[in-house]
């Protein structure tokens, strides 16, 4: 393979540089020990895993050393988390380690919009690029088709009960659910960033096009559906936890559910394959599982639980990531998919930049598709040393979850020396273990000094425990977290939001679910205006949603959206297609 250098090349060139000596899927499958019929070749370099059977024969009784990896307040171009995440995979892999990272499938939403596709960056890279930005092997697709099947049977249980009487019901073996029209908690799904679709009306017509009334989209996966199997244990539960999706409620009250439309087994069908995670690599040849997806502001943002055990089984170590920052992607790691997989973190990597830093230190907003201000270029230590206020806080979250992070500064070139030393004087000060990265640049090379230390953590004891015991009430739950971990005064409740948290609590099966707080990315408050380690505010929340099938009471912080919107300037208007060769360039 030729000498891939990310300064002179964009990350696509790389990744298509690389294809040609790609590890074949079946040498990954091999090193992992795994059968043949535990996996399926999809193509030549990808394959789907089935977790049931490889569980069963191997068991979970040995256990790889687990790492997740999470991240500061980042700014609105990402701090490089999952290139830091294959960057340490390539880094352990190059101490000798049987390593197996675990990373979400890219959205299309962000990869057609700002943000790119979500698979690292220089040469630290999940590969093929092309197949995981679009689509991979279906199971977003199939997620999408999943909800959609369910608004249409929700949308045409309604039309029926609208044109026709009880007796001609009764003879096609249905019975009325009186589903009030006011009280639809479902939506359509889409994986594109289209806020035109946020608010609609269906059904205009007459009375054979449907039932008319407001409808709208969210991204596919914001959705309930991709939460489900993000924590589904297995096909067994994935079924269960479908049928118990609450898509609207009875004019009396009743809940009705995907089970009570009779299409939770359509669902699960077109879902059978996309429970499997995906067998990729990194561009150093390491396995990487991946599946579920990103959005942890807006849900929960972890790739899957069946791929964490997977990767348990299989390997000494396994890298995971949690989306956004550690108030996000890694409080739900916390108290959400450790509870379901039974797993405890060994280690955690917090990512942290120079840039980021100087963000919630002061300097102008970072904006994406605009040039840096030059203050994020030269150095600057007034600014950098306030913002590490953001690093300090996100330093007591995983302590307080019982586990001492490894601050891993993503190395730009930006960075000047003294910059580096002093986020490194301020991390260990903490009491944080400290390592700079150069992963982009270098790879594996790069990435050994974040390798050894995390190595070096693993093999210290910690005294991991959830934040809360679910038998707490949920109004306190949510207060704890906003206290505890965010670092706000309080909550203040709107009147929907109160009324359903006591329906919620006074229901024996929602009243220990977790919580699962929609909020914004870009602060530690609700308010993407507040940066560093805002003092003195409190968290509106104006709803709480109930995922009754993916098992979460989902509270609405701020003006958050479940389906964001398309920029002026998105990544769509930079990708095409070589007619020639039928090679895709421009995705990043």
């Amino acid at each position: 393979m030729q000498k891939l250098d990310p300064t002179k090349m964009k990350d696509w060139q790389i990744a298509e540089a690389a294809e040609a000596s790609l590890r074949p899927a079946k040498d990954l499958a091999a090193e992992l020990g795994l059968q043949e019929d535990e996996w399926t070749p999809y193509g030549r370099v990808l394959a789907k895993v089935d977790v049931t059977k490889v569980l069963k024969r191997l068991g979970e009784k040995k256990r790889g050393k687990y790492i997740d990896v999470t991240a500061i307040t980042p700014t609105a171009l990402g701090e490089g988390k999952t290139t830091t995440t294959l960057g340490l995979v390539e880094g352990l892999g190059r101490l000798g380690k049987k390593v197996v990272g675990c990373v979400r499938q890219p959205s299309g939403g962000p990869t057609f919009n700002i943000k790119g596709s979500a698979a690292g960056g220089g040469l630290a890279q999940v590969v093929p690029l092309t197949a995981l930005s679009l689509g991979l092997t279906g199971d977003i697709d199939a997620i999408t088709n999943a909800n959609n099947l369910a608004m249409v049977a929700l949308n045409s249980r309604m039309q029926h009960e609208r044109n026709h009487d009880d007796a001609w019901l009764a003879e096609r073996g249905l019975k009325r659910l009186d589903i009030d029209p006011e009280r639809i908690q479902f939506r359509w799904a889409m994986d594109f960033c289209a806020q035109g679709l946020r608010d609609i009306e269906i059904g205009r017509g007459g009375r054979l096009d449907g039932f008319t009334c407001n409808s709208g989209f969210y991204i596919t996966v914001a959705s309930e559906v991709m939460a489900i199997l993000a924590m589904a244990a297995d096909l067994k539960d994935l079924r269960t936890r479908l049928g118990k999706i609450i898509v609207a409620y009875s004019k009396s009250g009743t809940p009705v559910t995907t089970h009570d439309l009779e299409v939770d087994g359509a669902m699960c069908a077109l879902l059978v394959n996309a429970i499997q995670p995906t067998l990729m690599q990194s561009l150093e040849g390491q396995p990487m599982f991946v599946h579920a997806g990103p959005f942890a502001n807006i849900a929960i943002g972890q790739n899957s639980v069946v791929a964490d055990r997977l990767a348990c089984a299989l390997g000494d170590y396994v890298v995971t990531e949690s989306g956004f920052a550690s108030d996000m992607g890694f409080e739900k790691f916390w108290n959400i998919k450790c509870r379901c997989s039974g797993l405890k973190p060994d280690a955690v990597v917090l990512v942290a930049t120079v840039r980021a830093l100087k963000a919630h230190g002061g300097a102008p907003k970072v904006k994406a598709g605009l040039p840096l201000d030059p203050v994020y270029t030269t150095e600057n230590l007034e600014l950098l040393e306030k913002g590490c206020d953001n690093l300090l806080a996100h330093i007591d979250i995983i302590r307080r979850a019982g586990v001492q992070p490894v601050v891993c500064l993503n190395a730009f070139y930006t960075d000047t020396q003294a910059e580096r030393d002093l986020v490194q004087k301020i991390a260990e000060r903490a009491g944080a273990r400290f390592a700079v990265s150069d992963h982009w640049l270098k790879g594996g090379e790069g990435a050994l000094e974040l390798a050894e230390a995390v190595v070096a953590a693993c093999d210290e004891p910690n005294d991991f425990a959830f934040l809360c015991d679910l038998n707490e009430p949920l109004k306190d739950r949510i207060e704890k977290q906003v206290k505890e971990v965010y670092g706000g005064d309080g909550v203040d409740f709107e009147p929907l939001a109160l009324e359903k948290l006591a329906a919620f609590q006074a229901n024996p099966e929602t009243a220990k679910l977790p919580i699962c707080i929609a909020k914004t990315q870009y602060s530690l408050s609700h308010d993407p205006l507040l940066l560093g380690r805002p003092k003195g505010w409190r968290m509106p929340v104006k709803d709480v949603l109930i995922y009754q099938g993916a098992g979460l009471i989902v509270p609405v912080a701020g003006e958050i959206k479940l389906m964001p919107g398309t920029s002026a300037s998105p990544a769509y208007r930079r990708i095409d297609v070589d007619v020639e060769t039928g090679h895709v360039h421009g995705l990043f």
